[in-house]
């Protein structure tokens, strides 16, 4: 018998107590150890993918719409992976053996990238000066090496994003009160160090990356991620450790194989009544009433002559045969899906203040007053970090209460009202940055430049400070709608599945960069020899980067539309259905 943490025990104890007391649950005099390796963690894999961009288009040498293609494809692949982390360590490896083997992934990668930098054969001789300057792209071996780098940081990504929450979470005892409050105070921290590790990283090391030496600030963040691996496995023997308990995914296929095969077959007028409603009885999933959403899968849940059921209830053959339950499962994980494509297309607003704000900061006054200091253009993502972090206690202590005092609802407002916010705000951000390039470019054609770079073009006198408000509004919309996907997937998912959950929303992200870089692709090639000329070139000041922002910003508004009418139809988990009562006792549940 295993128990939810999945130690092993003697199958006659099934005390939850008994359970819980073979396992040494050390809480918070672990979380040094944990909390420690994400912070490194974070100040090293952030500390270098922050400023890639700068990176690729400065050492490499690469074109601009090459390099931010290549970002786009690289962070949307890093999120993508973590679905497949998630099954991984669900079903075979436990969070533990992963995170081992995503810790050590990421040193790897780290390590190589530094190389690329410390080492003049592995990157491409710098660029000529004067009008006649010469720039040459790397070598096939030069790009051989650096996409083997990204390859180890993807792999690191998609076995740490899914994992380490949990696994923080797995370290305090869910049964107690003191063990539910240290798991609320551990993902408060966790967002914490998170943004806090990101501040940082933009800040001072790639401020060492770019003003002093690459191959120097990039050798900080694989010093730092060996000092978070060190850590991690300093706890080793001590840590609660998961093991795998088996993928939730079966159960859905069997549903979706099953509603099928039985696709001829006809439902009564009340399929709640006939239907099969067996449900396990170690199972951890909330009993779900029977919805009309998706009567096609009911299908599933028919019993015919030929389906035979055990004598404790169960089916004998789960691949011709489902329960009620596992219909309403899959269809709490169908009615998400909108909604997740809805936020996956909102967040292609917020990956330009990641890729083209750094190019318009690049062509920008970035001069700090009178001081001799200039900003490095990958660090004014630092607003939007800002952003978030303020907004956040604003929220909980400020605008929730007063909603709720208002509306009389649990939260103020509903989770689906908080993503539909953040939509809003993301069009804002599109048209504030769409004016502010338009303010840009203008400055840079009618007024004396600050200098001229023979491949950027010219410098606008325009302050760099006119990109903070639309990094500002990209924070709040962040706070809005990533935190509210965040909490939506957990609670509308099953409950076996908040793994999946946790990584379908890097899942979004990554949907997200692959969209990008697709319009980004596109809008060069249909603009390039239009008579009005390329709105994406590497010069901006030749360019229309503000028509591309208000082109976004004009998807986001079809989302918007998009999503308020999936919003209405959406049915919340447990709600608007019919509730079918199950008895059930530990030796044979009730068909």
């Amino acid at each position: 018998m295993k128990t939810n943490m999945g130690e092993t025990i003697d199958k006659n104890e099934k005390d939850d107590s008994t359970v819980d007391s073979k396992i040494n649950y050390r809480g918070w005099k672990i979380m040094p150890l944990v909390i420690g390796n994400e912070i490194f963690e974070k100040l090293g894999t952030i500390g270098t993918s922050s400023n890639l961009l700068v990176y690729l288009t400065t050492v490499f040498n690469m074109k601009r719409i090459t390099a931010a293609n290549t970002i786009n494809i690289f962070n949307g692949t890093s999120n993508l992976v973590s679905l497949a982390g998630a099954f991984l360590s669900d079903t075979y490896f436990g969070r533990y053996n992963t995170l081992c083997f995503g810790t050590i992934a990421s040193f790897m990668g780290l390590l190589l990238i530094d190389l690329t930098a410390a080492i003049k054969k592995l990157h491409p001789p710098h660029c000529g000066t004067g009008e006649s300057h010469t720039c040459q792209g790397p070598t096939a071996g030069q790009m051989a090496f650096l996409l083997t780098s990204f390859g180890l940081l993807i792999v690191g990504s998609g076995a740490i994003r899914p994992c380490n929450l949990a696994f923080g979470a797995d370290q305090f005892n869910p049964k107690t009160e003191s063990g539910k409050r240290g798991i609320n105070s551990f993902f408060n921290w966790y967002f914490f160090t998170f943004t806090s590790a990101k501040m940082i990283a933009v800040t001072l090391i790639v401020y060492v990356q770019s003003n002093i030496s690459w191959a120097l600030g990039l050798s900080i963040p694989p010093a730092l991620m060996f000092t978070s691996t060190t850590l991690f496995f300093m706890g080793s023997k001590i840590y609660v450790k998961v093991k795998a308990s088996g993928s939730p995914i079966t159960s859905l296929a069997q549903v979706i194989v099953v509603a099928i095969k039985k696709r001829r077959l006809k439902l009564s007028d009340q399929p709640w009544i006939s239907l099969y409603t067996y449900i396990p009885p170690k199972s951890i999933n909330s009993n779900l009433p029977y919805t009309d959403q998706f009567r096609f899968l009911n299908k599933a849940a028919i019993i015919t002559p030929e389906d035979q059921i055990k004598p404790d209830g169960s089916p004998s053959e789960p691949w011709r045969l489902c329960s009620l339950q596992q219909v309403e499962e899959v269809k709490c994980v169908m009615r998400v899906l909108p909604i997740w494509l809805a936020a996956t297309v909102y967040h292609v607003a917020i990956v330009q203040q990641q890729t083209y704000v750094v190019f318009q900061a690049l062509q920008s006054d970035r001069r700090l007053g009178n001081v001799n200091f200039e900003i490095p253009a990958a660090s004014y993502v630092v607003f939007t970090m800002l952003s978030l972090t303020i907004w956040i206690p604003l929220y909980d202590r400020i605008i929730v209460p007063f909603f709720q005092r208002l509306r009389r609802k649990e939260g103020g407002i509903t989770l689906l009202e908080r993503i539909c916010i953040g939509i809003f705000l993301s069009i804002l951000t599109s048209l504030v940055s769409g004016l502010a390039e338009d303010h840009r470019r203008t400055t840079a054609l009618t007024k004396p430049t600050l200098g001229f770079n023979p491949r950027r073009g010219a410098i606008s006198s325009m302050s760099a400070s006119w990109l903070i408000p639309q990094l500002l509004l990209a924070g709040v919309a962040q706070a809005f709608a990533d935190i509210g996907q965040v909490e939506f997937y957990y609670k509308q998912f099953p409950e076996n599945m908040r793994s999946i959950a946790g990584s379908i929303f890097f899942c979004g992200l990554a949907g997200s960069n692959y969209l990008s870089s697709f319009l980004i692709t596109i809008v060069h090639r249909t603009t390039e020899g239009s008579a009005n000329g390329n709105w994406l070139p590497e010069d901006l000041n030749k360019g229309r980067l503000d028509y591309f922002y208000y082109m976004i910003a004009g998807l986001g508004a079809i989302n918007l539309g998009f999503f308020l009418f999936c919003a209405k139809w959406y049915k919340y988990k447990g709600s608007g259905g019919i509730t079918i009562e199950v008895e059930m006792d530990s030796e044979k549940p009730a068909v």
